[in-house]
């Protein structure tokens, strides 16, 4: 059955959402689900905005016959060419033959060579500047490289005051009734994963995000049309704003996240004990996570939302606990920024995680490492607890 929905007098949203899927790029939980937006503009000229992912093609096949309602489809434009909003290109050059595609160079070298088949297919080559006259409405294309993936475009129509904006303001999630988000409890439902989806698809190209919220600024946006989660058309600057802060690896609060790593507990014991200690000497939320309880893209949002990082590692092999070192290497390929680090070890005969650590965050840039860490050999003792209060008060402090 077809479910469109209307975004404007001539703009229908026709996506669809995925449950079944267990994690998006094989590499991130989507316990929620997740969307696969796509909008068809009825005017003269009729347009289809990107495709879907094949998991959910026959309803989307569905939803945009329903929404042509018996018109044929003049083109199709493609902000972006990742397969989870490709794979059904080939499908819709199929299905509609007369068809023109609109897109950048770097997008028809790519549509090449997902379909080779298709390599002398009707295209309009556009880039930064360009415009396209549907009508009523006028599309201008704006260059998005790295938002995130090289080819990436977004456009702007100037008649309803539309972003179609690709990845960018995208959310983990599955949308269901309303596609609208003031229509939700955006920050009940899906602000945690809308921070998650940034911080780890997007985060590691904040220069890049900063660079297409200046192009933006100039412009009336009244309405965001993302690729994945709800439609924006209230709470626009609130948005931007988070894009502003993300962007800048401007920490979100100045909250405190504690990440620990434990083989029997024992650094869990120390790490709980210090989070206590800093939340009342710093009066601020201290959040606690197990490295090996949690997948690290939830780690990788916390980090964008904490001023201050606290790690609590046992030494493994005369090295760095495995789950830590793969959540440090996440921090450092995300090119995190102005955060400040804490660290702290557990060793029962050598312990060596605080010098470790301190060796990978070192390499980062605008990160504040902490001079006092906390050693513990094998349990916090209460002959440890000068020791501790030194600690803890250096975090709150910092």
């Amino acid at each position: 059955m077809q479910n469109i929905h209307k975004i404007t007098g001539d703009l229908l949203a026709i996506g669809a959402s995925d449950h079944r899927l267990s994690r998006f790029e094989n590499i991130f939980p989507l316990p929620n689900g997740v969307s696969y937006n796509n909008y068809v503009l009825i005017d003269d000229k009729t347009v289809l905005m990107d495709t879907s992912d094949s998991s959910v093609a026959d309803q989307f096949l569905e939803n945009l016959a329903g929404a042509l309602g018996g018109r044929s489809l003049d083109y199709i434009v493609i902000h972006h060419m990742e397969p989870d909003h490709a794979s059904m290109i080939g499908a819709i050059l199929r299905l509609y033959p007369g068809i023109t595609v609109v897109s950048g160079r770097q997008a028809f070298a790519m549509l090449c060579q997902f379909y080779p088949e298709h390599a002398s297919v009707s295209h309009l080559e556009v880039a930064e500047g360009s415009t396209l006259c549907t009508g009523r409405h006028t599309l201008h294309f704006v260059a998005a490289p790295m938002v995130h993936w090289p080819e990436v475009m977004v456009s702007y129509d100037d008649y309803d005051k539309v972003l179609f904006s690709a990845d960018a303001f995208g959310t983990f999630g599955a949308v269901e009734g309303s596609v609208f988000a003031d229509e939700h409890d955006f920050r009940a439902e899906y602000l945690d994963e809308a921070r998650r989806y940034y911080a780890n698809i997007v985060g590691k190209f904040g220069a890049q995000v900063q660079t297409l919220l200046k192009k933006a600024a100039p412009l009336d946006i009244r309405i965001i049309c993302p690729l994945h989660g709800p439609v924006h058309r209230d709470g626009i600057p609130f948005l931007l704003d988070l894009y502003q802060k993300w962007s800048s690896y401007t920490p979100e609060t100045d909250d405190i996240l504690v990440v620990y790593s434990s083989l029997y507990g024992h650094t869990e014991s120390a790490a709980q004990a210090a989070a206590a200690q800093i939340h009342e000497k710093s009066g601020r939320p201290v959040r606690v996570y197990d490295a090996s309880e949690t997948d690290c893209s939830y780690l990788i949002a916390e980090v964008w939302r904490c001023a201050k990082i606290v790690l609590f590692c046992p030494t493994y092999n005369m090295g760095i606990y495995p789950k830590m070192l793969t959540f440090l290497h996440d921090i450092k390929a995300l090119a995190v920024q102005n955060r400040i680090f804490a660290l702290a070890e557990n060793g029962t005969w050598s312990p060596v995680a605080a010098k470790l650590m301190a060796a990978e965050l070192c390499t980062m840039k605008n990160v504040t490492i902490l001079d006092t860490t906390l050693t513990i050999r094998s349990v916090l003792l209460a002959a440890d607890a000068a020791k501790l209060d030194a600690f803890t008060s250096a975090v709150a402090e910092a």
